[in-house]
């Protein structure tokens, strides 16, 4: 059975794009515009639809060109895209270790709310 390939890897614009369609699920320029300049303002309507139409050249999304106004949903899944990212980060800043990702993660950029939930997950795990 052959491997499914990874998604192609996002730019941080691109990345921003898809956390707005990725709970909206699909939508048109307008509507990822309007949404998307709740957090930048500045961001021009011409920008998010290049930016869609490259994404979409990229297999990052799919288009619907059924309407007059094209519909962008994406091409893959949140947990896909995020494991496939986390993966490459994992081989490329941590030599492939999983665990020193972790404990860099744990030095320094986790709440101690968020470090008692891990604990308790690794402890029902370990149940």
């Amino acid at each position: 059975m052959a491997r499914k390939p990874a998604p192609p890897k996002p730019t941080p614009a691109e990345l921003d794009l898809l956390r707005v369609l990725w709970p909206l699920g699909a939508a048109t320029a307008k509507q990822v515009h309007e949404v998307a300049q709740r957090d930048r303002p500045e961001l021009a309507y011409a920008t998010v639809l290049r930016l869609l139409q490259i994404m979409h050249g990229k297999g990052l999304l799919v288009r619907d060109e059924s309407e007059r106004s094209h519909v962008y949903a994406p091409a893959h899944a949140q947990e896909s895209l995020r494991t496939s990212l986390l993966k490459d980060l994992i081989h490329k800043a941590y030599s492939g270790s999983g665990k020193e990702l972790v404990m860099a993660a744990l030095r320094g950029h986790v709440s101690q709310e968020e470090k008692d939930e891990i604990r308790r997950l690794l402890q029902e795990d370990g149940e």
